[in-house]
């Protein structure tokens, strides 16, 4: 070797130079990396609030196509007649519905800490619930209930305003990608070289697809679990019964987390009348989510996405520690949208596996 380099001194110093290159050059692409992963980091809510608006123009764009399939309208306007439908419905719902619903609003926020108050107060005749409560102690205010609990709820409301701020970025974003999709479309594929553009375009369009499929699936199961929710509760007896149903509706959009979340006011309330009544509505919720998970949820998803429910829950909590309460709301059509990347662009596209034999056609947008 000494020999070799005697006879050749300029390869000697050459190599240390090219690994000294190389070392450099992974050094600058794991510092892009990190940067880059910062970046988003710290965009999060932005990215977030952005993927909310494209679920609100694949909405949008979803029933506007369908109602130029039937008027045979341009897209332009079968989008103005859709919007100016929604809107009409949102403002007739509220004028209908809002005085009732902001009464019984009020005195759910009323009702809920004495009933919270009530079940400690049972809880301690056992021994065991006090030896419990003695591990893990509970907020004075939440025991005491009244003001202690009002300024939580004050506190809560103080962010009104930056939800209605975000409100209106999602429908203003939404409003414009459903207006013109071609557009911000073109401009994403035009960051692709032109040897990929062509599979680009198939994945954003089998994209668009599966989070069309699952926003229709998961909007009518809210409408059946409001609607068996209502129709329980009042049956039952329970006050605030159209509240409650709307409330359970909405947070069916969250799978496995909302309907959990739903059943606690509700349970609560009826602590209120008597534990007998506690106990009805428990069952009954248990009733509805075992039908819905049984029965509904296989239904709708047999047309529209099927994602594994263990996937579902560990997307869930994951995105839930890493971006809050809106990485909960979304990590199902997160998720679904990665799972949709990992097939088109790694297991199809790196591997070049097909779909896989027996996967139903709704299912292979998750397989």
């Amino acid at each position: 070797m000494a020999g070799e380099a005697d006879r050749n001194p300029g390869a000697a110093v050459a190599r240390p130079r090219s690994f000294a290159l190389r070392a450099l050059s992974a050094a600058s692409v794991t510092a892009g990396v990190a940067l880059f992963l910062l970046l988003l980091w710290h965009a999060a809510d932005v990215l977030l609030l952005v993927f909310a608006a494209i679920l609100l123009a694949v909405a949008l764009r979803g029933l506007s196509e369908r109602v130029g399939r039937v008027t045979n309208l341009s897209e332009g306007w079968s989008l103005a007649l859709v919007s100016l439908v929604l809107l009409s419905a949102l403002a007739g719902a509220v004028l209908l519905l809002a005085p009732r619903i902001a009464a019984q609003v009020d005195e759910l926020a009323d009702t809920l800490p004495r009933a919270f108050g009530a079940l400690v107060e049972r809880a301690n005749s056992y021994g065991w619930a006090r030896r419990l409560m003695a591990e893990v102690p509970l907020p004075a205010e939440l025991i005491r209930g009244g003001g202690g609990v009002l300024a939580r709820v004050t506190g809560v409301f103080s962010t009104a305003l930056g939800s209605l701020v975000n409100a209106a970025i999602i429908l203003a974003v939404g409003a414009y990608l459903a207006a013109d999709p071609r557009l911000y479309t073109s401009g994403l594929l035009r960051l692709v070289p032109p040897a990929g553009r062509a599979r680009a375009r198939e994945v954003l369009t089998q994209l668009g697809s599966t989070l069309r499929r699952w926003l229709v699936g998961r909007l009518v199961l809210m409408a059946a679990n409001a609607l068996l929710t209502w129709v329980g509760l009042s049956l039952l007896g329970v006050p605030l019964a159209l509240t409650l149903g709307l409330l359970a509706g909405l947070l069916n959009f969250v799978p496995n987390v909302g309907p959990v979340a739903a059943a606690v006011p509700a349970v609560l309330l009826a602590l209120t009348q008597s534990p007998e009544q506690a106990v009805y509505v428990l069952l009954l919720y248990v009733v509805l989510q075992s039908v819905d998970g049984y029965v509904f949820t296989p239904l709708v998803q047999k047309r529209t996405v099927a994602l594994p429910p263990a996937l579902t829950i560990t997307a869930q909590v994951l995105f839930g520690v890493l971006l809050g309460g809106a990485g909960v709301v979304l990590a199902t059509p997160l998720t679904a949208a990665a799972l949709v990347l990992v097939r088109t662009l790694y297991v199809e596209g790196v591997e070049g596996d097909g779909p896989v034999e027996g996967a139903s056609g709704a299912g292979d947008e998750a397989t």
